[in-house]
């Protein structure tokens, strides 16, 4: 499978980016999180052929082939966003990702917090890291997206890829040009416009509404998602409850139908 690199002089032109091009390491958040600690200003981003040991949520490794996923990271410093406000970055990300795909035609939604799903399927990961530098605090907004992986190249069997969702080749230069030009646009929504940010991810979530089971450390919590709260955590009723519960972290499984009056899932 021909996967071409990406187009460097295409890349400087994106407004509001200084995008660099590595062709190989460990984690681009890495790379990313030391330049912060340097004092880097807002507007960095390291992009890489081929990232060798990624992390996603909960600290699960992630890798592939190179030039078959779109690995890239940006560095923002929303100086004047109050800390209670920055859980949202990570869905604020899945927001950016989604509607850059569905600009391209993909059917992309959001599963909670921020796995972005094709027909039911992973196409994307997303890690938001913060870290503290000497000019203040910064996010670093990591994301894996996955290209042009095969279908015997895929990590697990619930994930995807675009060229194997659209069945031809995928242009990650052109890609990516789209994908920072739609994070501008979030990124100004979630510093002055956050219920228009709220309303953008509710829109795309494939999650609220849904029959769910949260598995928690203190145990699963089973039940209908019927919300995101101000701090970007999934509102849940438990089966029985008429209160919703906040869930800030865990993986959360979407499950079929609802359940009947003997508590079975229908």
């Amino acid at each position: 499978m021909r996967r071409p690199p990406l187009d460097a002089v295409r890349l400087a032109a994106v407004s509001g980016w200084d995008v660099e091009i590595l062709p190989e390491t460990p984690s681009t958040n890495a790379v990313v999180a030391e330049r912060a600690r340097q004092g880097a200003p807002e507007g960095l981003v390291v992009t890489t052929e081929h990232q060798t040991a990624g992390r996603g949520r909960l600290d699960r490794a992630w890798s592939t082939p190179a030039r078959s996923a779109l690995t890239v990271s940006a560095l923002l410093r929303p100086d004047s966003v109050p800390a209670e406000r920055w859980p949202w970055l990570p869905l604020m990300t899945g927001v950016a990702v989604a509607d850059t795909l569905r600009g391209q035609g993909y059917a992309a939604g959001l599963k909670w917090p921020n796995d972005v799903l094709i027909s039911g399927r992973k196409v994307c990961g997303i890690l938001v890291e913060r870290v503290d530098s000497p000019v203040g605090p910064a996010a670093v907004v990591g994301i894996g997206l996955n290209t042009s992986l095969a279908a015997d190249e895929l990590p697990v069997p619930t994930a995807t890829s675009l060229a194997l969702e659209k069945g031809a080749p995928v242009d990650r230069t052109e890609l990516l040009h789209a994908l920072l030009e739609q994070l501008t646009t979030s990124y100004a929504a979630w510093r002055e416009r956050p219920q228009a940010l709220t309303e953008a991810y509710l829109g795309l979530s494939v999650t609220v509404g849904r029959y769910v089971r949260a598995e928690l450390p203190g145990g699963d919590l089973v039940g209908t998602a019927t919300g995101i709260d101000a701090s970007g955590r999934l509102e849940v009723v438990p089966d029985g409850g008429t209160d919703p519960v906040a869930v800030g972290a865990g993986d959360v499984v979407h499950l079929r139908g609802a359940p009947a009056p003997d508590g079975e899932v229908t």
